[in-house]
């Protein structure tokens, strides 16, 4: 199984090995990536009778969907106010729901599927470095009034009592939110879609397609498919296949540890079964995992992977300048994973021409919106909306190559400092 070692990988519920596609097959629709999204996509499909098949270049949430930090919450990678200057202020509005629909979907599936390894937990904690309550009260109105759910304010005091560290200050929790293990949910998707009569092939890279006639066509070292429709849906790991795709995302990449089993010397610094994640770009992101046994700890982007243990020495500084006394934590496992970010920072969910569908470019919220994006693109292959075009403001937009992945990190750079200044002025 060619999962990266990662603490997922070691909690599996199952390890089933899926078959490399080696034969011919016609089927309704295609789908070019066993992630989140592509699994969602077939999974709607295979739901309304479709045949589907799903091609995946290494095994069953391999990329970020079976490698990130598990948090399930309502938006996107960018704000709503930049969104509203894309698209408009009901487009955004819109889109917010689409994403709390998301967020509901996999609360479902979860329910519906009854998978108990994901081990879904309620509340995610977002917590400000420097003191800003006021602003977050006026968001927290804005968001019962505009959305209809409650985000609960915690004050310095009520924070700290939870999150035993000086750097915290005010923050809001949402009820609604929840955390998981995704890639007990990831596999859970794919087992139902076999259970449906779907295909899903491991091991099996798309290398080329021919989409010039009513049948698309999609070729592996192996096998052929010919559907339909065909889906690409393949994030941080998208490969030259499809030039437009290649070009119109930059590979983002993100980095994750866990701790030894230490419960007691955990529970001195995070006293909640909250995910936490803090208020700057890039900011830490972290949870209890193994009934508060461990502290899983993410958080720092970089344009290029680089060493997981060489990022979790910067973690450890992040993480025991937030809690000092966590200093005698040892870090267990460490891992990075490749998330797709576009310019505009949304998702990139639409049809290339018809029968050419993508979903792609989650990073940031990547939980709610795979599965929003793969519910929406079944619904326009099945012609039951035409929800997907929300996303068209955000379209494939040209990333910058080379200097596009310069621009990031510069920026990110930027964002670092301005967070240092701002917590500096609390």
């Amino acid at each position: 199984m060619s999962y990266p070692d990662t603490y997922y990988k070691r909690t599996l519920s199952e390890a089933k090995v899926r078959p490399v596609l080696a034969e011919n097959i016609d089927c309704d629709a295609v789908i070019v990536g066993g992630g989140l999204a592509g699994l969602t996509t077939a999974l709607q499909l295979a739901r309304a009778g479709r045949s589907v098949t799903v091609l995946e270049a290494e095994s069953v949430g391999f990329g970020a969907s079976g490698r990130n930090g598990g948090f399930v919450s309502a938006g996107y990678a960018t704000g709503s106010e930049e969104i509203a200057r894309h698209a408009g202020e009901a487009a955004a509005k819109a889109l917010h729901r689409l994403s709390m629909e998301g967020v509901d979907f996999i609360r479902d599936t979860i329910r519906d599927l009854s998978i108990t390894g994901a081990k879904p937990q309620s509340g995610i904690l977002g917590v400000l470095r420097y003191d800003g309550g006021d602003s977050l009260r006026t968001y927290a109105d804005e968001i019962a009034r505009t959305y209809g759910y409650e985000l609960e304010f915690y004050d310095r005091d009520r924070v700290r009592a939870v999150l035993k560290s000086q750097r915290y200050y005010q923050g809001l929790r949402n009820p609604t939110a929840f955390h998981m293990h995704p890639l007990n949910y990831l596999r859970a998707l794919a087992a139902e879609i076999e259970r449906l009569g779907g295909r899903i092939y491991e091991q099996s890279a798309a290398e080329s397609t021919d989409f010039s006639g009513p049948e698309k066509i999609v070729r592996t070292a192996k096998g052929t498919v010919r559907a339909h429709d065909v889906v690409f849906t393949t994030g941080g790991y998208t490969g030259a296949l499809v030039g437009k795709l290649n070009r119109a995302f930059l590979p983002i990449a993100t980095y994750v540890m866990v701790s030894e089993e230490a419960p007691d010397l955990i529970r001195q610094a995070v006293a909640t079964t909250d995910a936490i994640g803090d208020d700057r770009r890039a900011g830490d992101y972290y949870r209890v995992v193994d009934d508060g046994r461990r502290l899983l700890w993410g958080g720092r982007i970089t344009t290029r992977a680089a060493s997981a243990e060489a990022l979790a020495k910067e973690l450890r500084r992040e993480m025991v300048g937030t809690y000092p006394q966590l200093k005698e934590l040892k870090t267990e496992l460490a891992w990075s994973g490749l998330m797709s970010y576009a310019r505009h920072l949304m998702p990139q969910i639409g049809r290339l021409q018809p029968g050419v569908w993508y979903c792609t470019a989650f990073g940031g919220h990547g939980l709610n919106t795979t599965a929003i994006g793969g519910k929406v693109i079944a619904e326009g292959i099945l012609g039951a909306s035409e929800r997907y075009r929300l996303f068209e403001p955000f379209g494939l937009v040209w990333a910058g190559g080379i200097a596009g992945l310069a621009v990031a990190q510069l920026t990110y750079w930027k964002l670092q400092a301005q967070d240092w200044w701002r917590e500096r002025a609390a």
